[in-house]
């Protein structure tokens, strides 16, 4: 198996206009290109070729390591942001009280940001854009 070239896969929700926020700037930032970004509203999208489902990468941000495994949550942005060069911004998050309350406020993002960005009338989570 080739080694991978980057540090973090992020799956992201490429119709969430916030979400889209962040990943522009992490794109332009990740001039190393140690970050694989996988938009999961494309059409040819298929979450079960990750071993995973559309459901619970729509859930929470999650990511993926070289070696496979999985992190989700405010530890994929650290893990983001490390890979762009913002090693000072992960330490401060790792504070206790600053990390305690970035999942608080993450946790509250993810599950509200379909109806924060119109996306969402109370029937959330939405169905899979597309058929495996």
């Amino acid at each position: 198996m080739p080694e991978a070239r980057w540090d973090i896969r992020v799956f992201f929700d490429g119709d969430c206009p916030l979400c889209m926020r962040e990943i522009r700037m992490l794109r332009r930032l990740d001039r190393r290109e140690r970050i694989d970004f996988v938009d999961i509203a494309e059409p040819e999208f298929r979450a079960q070729s990750f071993g995973t489902s559309w459901a619970e990468l729509m859930a929470r941000i999650r990511g993926q390591l070289p070696d496979g495994s999985w992190i989700e949550g405010v530890e994929v942005f650290r893990r983001l942001y490390a890979a762009v060069g913002f090693g000072w911004i992960v330490w401060l998050t790792r504070i206790p009280g600053i990390s305690h309350g970035l999942d608080w406020g993450y946790t509250v993002f993810a599950e509200r940001r379909l109806r924060w960005t119109g996306r969402c009338d109370g029937a959330c989570p939405l169905p899979p854009p597309h058929s495996v």
